[in-house]
């Protein structure tokens, strides 16, 4: 008799915050490692995890994901307190966390994380440096992308038209 397959997903995110990219202008891509408590995992694994509202926040020269919601499973251990909300260190090398203090501190950038994914075994966050955008700024990059659509379909329809 041959193996079971076993029913795993090819996909490694875990989850996506879709508001980043139309309330904040993005530019410079970080990928950082959690510390996690095993709890933490096993909710991870079966998806239980909301990174939405969240944000980096740069404390005593260290990074923390602050802001993301990770619900305990019901079957967990009842003599470990867990708190769902709790802000998360990540782990970052001393150059990476200088470049984003002086962005941050000086230059007035956000850091906003848009990504969490397994890589290998372990969780990743991605953030990116980012500034907020203001109402006008969202309405242009609407008006640009319904533009590329319509031009596509004059595209499509001239060249189905020779």
């Amino acid at each position: 008799m041959g193996k079971k397959k076993s029913k795993q997903s090819n996909s490694n995110t875990i989850a996506l915050n879709k508001k980043a990219r139309h309330n904040y202008t993005l530019s410079d891509k970080f990928e950082a490692g959690m510390s996690l408590q095993g709890w933490e995992i096993k909710s991870i694994r079966s998806g239980k995890v909301n990174i939405s509202d969240c944000y980096v926040m740069l404390k005593d020269g260290e990074a923390y994901l602050v802001g993301s919601e990770i619900l305990p499973l019901n079957a967990a251990s009842t003599h470990v307190v867990c708190d769902p909300v709790r802000s998360r260190k990540l782990l970052l090398n001393r150059r990476e966390l200088d470049r984003l203090i002086g962005s941050v501190e000086r230059d007035g950038f956000s850091l906003i994380a848009t990504a969490m994914y397994w890589k290998q075994c372990w969780v990743k966050l991605e953030f990116y440096l980012g500034k907020g955008k203001k109402t006008h700024d969202k309405r242009a990059d609407i008006k640009d992308r319904e533009w590329q659509i319509d031009k596509g379909r004059l595209m499509k329809n001239k060249n189905l038209n020779k």
